[in-house]
């Protein structure tokens, strides 16, 4: 898959002004509840509009998260290919497909998000909603992991894939930096799945 820049074109026509409160007023609710927590009629009333104008201009709550977020990437495009095949090779195509997208043009405004997000209490709520709920939560669905772990695997892989966005493309760490994605993908994609699927209760192993 070769990630693109999302092309938003396809966005509904309306007057300016009510698209941006209502943009505001997403962002504030998103930032503040989180994406479960927040609502589209909290949002249209927050914008003083009607809920369905809401759903006029933007379509879904996921929609409108997407939208007020104005990420380069939409993870529907690039999911499918994730979840496809043996679940306890998810890790392999979770890292490879991660290295595509960064490697990309779509890469470049990705970390100018994040570095913004260094800097930014909201950009940093919202990012993490957006890793969690619109990416590792939806891998995680398709493993089926006991719900007990589920919270705890999703901040693992989290904490995993944040630290090497940072490491490889803000800080630029060598020679992570410049190693070839295959090398990357050997070396992180097992932890990956082992937070995905394996043991992570912390015991120790069994010794004989």
């Amino acid at each position: 898959m070769t990630a693109r820049i999302r092309r938003r074109a396809g966005r509904r026509p309306g007057n300016p002004d009510t698209r941006q409160q209502i943009l505001d007023a997403a962002r504030e609710a998103f930032a503040e509840g989180g994406f479960d927590g927040a609502s589209i009629r909290q949002i249209a009333t927050s914008a003083g509009v009607d809920p369905a104008l809401v759903h006029h201009y933007f379509g879904t709550k996921e929609q409108l998260f997407l939208e007020m977020l104005q990420l380069p990437i939409d993870p529907r495009e690039f999911l499918p290919q994730v979840l496809a095949g043996d679940k306890h090779e998810i890790g392999v195509r979770l890292v490879g497909t991660f290295l595509r997208v960064w490697d990309s043009p779509a890469g470049t405004a990705a970390a100018a998000l994040l570095r913004s997000a260094m800097t930014n209490d909201w950009t940093v709520r919202l990012l993490r909603e957006f890793l969690v709920t619109q990416v590792l939560r939806r891998v995680l669905a398709h493993i089926e992991p006991d719900p007990a772990e589920a919270p705890l695997r999703v901040s693992l892989v989290a904490s995993q894939i944040a630290g090497m966005a940072m490491m490889r493309y803000i800080i630029k760490l060598e020679p992570l930096a410049s190693a070839p994605p295959d090398t990357v993908i050997r070396a992180v994609a097992p932890t990956i799945q082992r937070y995905l699927t394996g043991d992570i209760s912390g015991s120790a192993p069994a010794t004989t």
